[in-house]
């Protein structure tokens, strides 16, 4: 009996979308939505480092079901001259970011200078995390070129990445660990 893991329908190099139509593995839908997943997967690692406080882990997970939320919305393609939103995307969603986002950033002293990924180990996750964020706004901005996508997705994604670096901020200030800043020229 052939396990369900495996069903060798993609080993020609596509694979179905929400709904059973094939595609390419590698179009913009499929890039936009895989580096939604690969994004989860790095936040993943970050709510399971122990050193990971228990508010931001609580945090990390409500944008983790975001995320599977967008991934499934990208992942279905709608129908020709139709606009569907993101349901899940609602203004209380982006304003409770933003309100992390501001809630950080009252905790952590102000900046003057550019930072450079770093610090402690698990502030350097989270920048690994911010710039796969960054990445994945690139690819849903070149499907959107191609394709109608809901603008409250990039919204989204794009506000997440400024939540990453002031969280990446805020666990080197709570660890007393200094930010690695930008020197010209060096």
């Amino acid at each position: 009996m052939k396990s369900n893991l495996y069903t060798r329908t993609g080993d020609d190099g596509t694979t179905s979308l929400v709904g059973g139509i094939r595609t390419k593995k590698n179009c913009a839908r499929l890039e936009a939505y895989g580096t939604i997943d690969e994004l989860s997967s790095y936040l993943g690692t970050i709510a399971s480092d122990i050193r990971c406080d228990q508010e931001l882990k609580g945090q990390i997970q409500i944008v983790q079901n975001e995320l599977f939320n967008i991934g499934a919305y990208l992942a279905t393609r709608p129908t020709v001259g139709e606009q569907t939103g993101c349901a899940s995307l609602t203004p209380e969603k982006m304003s409770q970011l933003e309100g992390w986002i501001d809630a950080l950033d009252e905790q952590t002293p102000k900046i003057n200078a550019f930072i450079l990924p770093g610090g402690s180990e698990l502030a350097s996750k989270i920048h690994v995390a911010r710039v796969t964020c960054r990445r994945a706004e690139r690819r849903i901005v070149d499907l959107s070129e191609e394709e109608y996508v809901d603008p409250n997705v990039t919204a989204y994604v794009n506000r997440l990445s400024d939540y990453l670096f002031i969280a990446a901020r805020y666990i080197n200030f709570m660890r007393g660990v200094n930010e690695v800043v930008w020197q010209q020229g060096k």
